[in-house]
């Protein structure tokens, strides 16, 4: 599921990714449903191909995400967490506590609260990697 989210640099939200040209993604954010195309020149990320930090080896995203949504118990964050340097950390260490305390920034975690309120905004809430469902 995560691979067809995409991260478009410059553009705020996520974006679900519809079709692909020759030069260009068609893509739909998930917050107001609005179609633009993404541009070759554009920095694209999928959700799918991020990784966390940790002290032994680099977590999915999809698992930090499942995670968050048992320790959430798929309610959203509220914005006051978000704004507040450190509880996002206190937050964080609870759902992974050997997450790299130095190379995990306090903005990446803040992105990772955030792209979870639009996830469960947006009703995605099954974050298991493709393959994992073949089992």
């Amino acid at each position: 599921m995560l691979k067809t989210i995409l991260s478009v640099s410059g553009k705020p939200g996520l974006y679900r990714l519809l079709s692909q040209g020759k030069n260009t993604l068609i893509v739909e954010s998930l917050q107001t449903k609005q179609r633009i195309p993404i541009l070759p020149k554009d920095r694209v990320v999928s959700l799918g191909d991020i990784s966390m930090f940790t002290d032994t080896e680099d977590i999915a995203l999809s698992e930090v995400l499942k995670r968050v949504h048992e320790k959430q118990n798929g309610t959203a964050f509220p914005d006051e967490v978000l704004k507040d340097n450190e509880t996002l950390r206190t937050l964080f260490a609870e759902i992974l506590p050997s997450y790299d305390r130095e190379r995990v920034y306090t903005s990446d975690i803040k992105k990772l609260f955030t792209w979870y309120n639009i996830l469960s905004g947006a009703g995605i809430t099954n974050f298991e990697e493709e393959a994992t469902a073949d089992n």
